[in-house]
């Protein structure tokens, strides 16, 4: 009772002296909770870019590289009609040539194929929680001319998902939330049911109950989802044994029956993902095992700059602004103790022990300490509050599933070249938007106490050695 009643009257004695040693410690500590809290942010914003890429849940991803057709021409020409694509012209795409009606084809030509055991066989691995296959596919369109319209109509592109509806939590449908109808049930395995992303029914005026035709087959809309701001989604998913049964390996110009080309992969825990990854490159060594660390690294933009900035610069930033503030703790806690020798030679002589009188002079530190603990969350919430208002937007430019699909095209008396419009049409890398949501989390708290109270016992430390050097015949020989 007594150790609180003097600390509680030295600290209010010497208050200005408290006060500047716990404001040394909230700023330093405020500081590493808002570098924290901006940290946290950034490694946030990367998590949706990489989750959009992947699908809740998924950590690595298994593809592999397209084979090119085998025995047969990539490209070739027909001279069916006359030049500029008139009437009777012809198009050749991957070496099969058409000419009139519609060319619908549901094309696997960005990755190569892989048997739909290879699924299984991956999950059968140690470490790994579960694996399901899926189809990463464009549904390529052209109309050709005929008697009533002699004009080449611009072909389009649109990219399809074959999901794997027995894994709901893998893959990019995963990561969607319905706006409105349903999503896959059992039951869907083998019908013609889709879900779409919600983009792309805006653009084209879809509704559940739509239908949407993929390679020539007519699907009737069940869902429609939208993805996270950082995804770039396919446009329309159908259940994987449809996606197999209408797609057409360009390798080989046959059905994708039984096969997939990407497996999306879930470890037991994050600490499992490395050992995943090796087991899979040794079961598959000619497959691309790609994690979401190989994905981080392949991000660039204003996301990527942001992450390196808190994690270089603000956490060495902060390091030294809380080892000065420890510093000067310290110091005037010293300088405390040498203006309190007589005070302590005089607790000395009426029998006060050493260990006592450093006791003492910890305590005095320690709730200094934790005063300035707290003023330093407030300082660390104020200062993450102001980084959500002034932050912009970060960039990230990140691989897109898009691009052609593989079709490449020859129009007899034209060029050669690959066809596609619309989201899969795009480039091989896409820059996308990513809002950055600074946050303090609970461990930054509990860290800003742990430093507080370091703080404190590092200054009492060096306080309390001091005053246990003190002697009681040459401290009292200072008394006035």
């Amino acid at each position: 009772m007594f150790f609180l009643t003097y600390l509680r009257r030295e600290l209010r004695r010497r208050m200005r002296q408290a006060i500047f040693i716990a404001l040394g410690l909230a700023i330093g500590i405020g500081l590493v909770i808002t570098v924290m809290g901006a940290s946290s942010g950034v490694k946030a914003a990367q998590a949706k870019v990489l989750r959009a890429l992947y699908g809740i849940g998924t950590d690595v991803t298994v593809t592999t590289k397209p084979k090119p057709p085998s025995g047969r021409p990539t490209t070739g020409q027909q001279n069916v009609g006359g030049p500029g694509g008139g009437a009777g012209a012809g198009v050749c795409i991957n070496g099969k040539c058409y000419s009139s009606g519609t060319i619908d084809t549901l094309l696997s030509a960005d990755h190569g194929a892989l048997s739909a055991a290879t699924a299984a066989e991956i999950a059968r691995l140690h470490g790994v929680s579960a694996a399901a296959g899926g189809l990463v596919l464009t549904d390529n369109r052209i109309v050709l001319p005929s008697g009533s319209n002699s004009q080449l109509q611009p072909p389009t592109s649109v990219s399809v998902d074959g999901t794997d509806i027995s894994h709901p939590k893998l893959g990019p449908l995963s990561d969607g939330k319905l706006t409105s109808g349903r999503t896959f049930a059992a039951a869907d395995a083998n019908a013609d049911v889709a879900v779409v992303d919600a983009n792309y029914a805006t653009a084209n005026k879809l509704t559940v109950g739509s239908t949407v035709t993929v390679a020539k087959t007519k699907f009737k809309i069940i869902g429609i989802a939208t993805q996270p701001e950082a995804s770039s989604p396919p446009a329309v998913y159908i259940p994987l044994a449809r996606a197999q049964a209408l797609a057409t390996n360009p390798a080989t110009g046959k059905s994708m029956k039984n096969m997939v080309n990407t497996v999306y992969v879930t470890a037991a825990s994050a600490a499992d993902i490395g050992a995943v990854q090796r087991e899979i490159e040794h079961l598959l060594p000619q497959a691309t095992v790609t994690s979401s660390s190989d994905l981080a690294s392949e991000i660039t933009g204003s996301a990527a700059s942001a992450a390196k900035l808190a994690g270089a610069l603000g956490k060495w930033l902060a390091v030294l602004v809380l080892i000065a503030a420890f510093a000067v703790a310290s110091l005037l806690t010293m300088a405390a103790v040498a203006r309190r020798v007589p005070e302590f030679g005089t607790l000395k002589a009426l029998g006060w022990r050493s260990s006592r009188i450093v006791s003492q002079v910890l305590g005095e530190s320690v709730s200094t300490g934790i005063i300035g603990g707290l003023a330093g969350v407030g300082l660390g919430f104020a200062g993450v509050a102001i980084i959500d208002k002034i932050a912009p937007k970060l960039s990230a430019t990140v691989p897109s599933a898009g691009g052609s699909g593989g079709l490449q095209t020859q129009i007899a008396g034209g060029g050669a070249g690959p066809v596609g419009s619309g989201p899969s049409a795009a480039a091989s890398h896409a820059t996308i938007a990513v809002p950055m949501s600074a946050s303090v989390t609970a461990g930054a708290i509990v860290l800003a106490v742990l430093l507080a109270i370091a703080g404190g016992l590092l200054a009492g430390s060096f306080g309390g050695w001091r005053a246990a050097r003190l002697r009681p015949a040459a401290a009292l020989a200072r008394v006035a």
